[in-house]
């Protein structure tokens, strides 16, 4: 009879992963919490003038995040300017894992604090997208 071999895992392996799982689990006190963050976000878009700023709740719909946000700028300029303004406020109330990506062209800018996502678009290519259709409520009223 041959015995099975099963690869050893070191115990210390076992409990470092426990821990860091254990430390994941637990809400960080530094952290914003969603709601924060959404407030933080939309009194930054109103500062800086954007314009048909939309949010869409996405509690229930996606693991991935609380809230979409889907607002415009009047040029590439002012969109650049939309987009860093957020992702500076974001950095000075301590939310850490910004992730910034269009900044260079400023067509279609979006940042992804963690519980919010921010799209900033000039209008145009925000027209062109639609994405405001593809997170509709109704699907019957968004095939209109």
């Amino acid at each position: 009879m041959s015995k099975s071999v099963l690869p050893k895992v070191p115990k210390t392996a076992r409990k470092t992963s426990t821990k860091t799982a254990a430390l994941q689990a637990q809400p960080d006190a530094n952290k914003p919490d969603a709601d924060k963050t959404l407030s933080l976000i939309l009194s930054r878009l109103d500062d800086m003038k954007a314009e048909e700023t939309v949010t869409i709740d996405l509690r229930g719909k996606s693991a991935y995040s609380d809230y979409m946000i889907i607002t415009s700028g009047r040029a590439n300029r002012h969109v650049g300017a939309i987009a860093e303004n957020v992702a500076k406020g974001l950095k000075e109330n301590g939310v850490k894992s910004i992730h910034v990506e269009g900044l260079p062209n400023c067509d279609w800018v979006l940042i992804d604090s963690g519980d919010v996502i921010v799209h900033v678009f000039r209008p145009e290519v925000r027209e062109f997208y639609n994405l405001e259709r593809l997170w509709a409520q109704n699907p019957a009223v968004a095939a209109v």
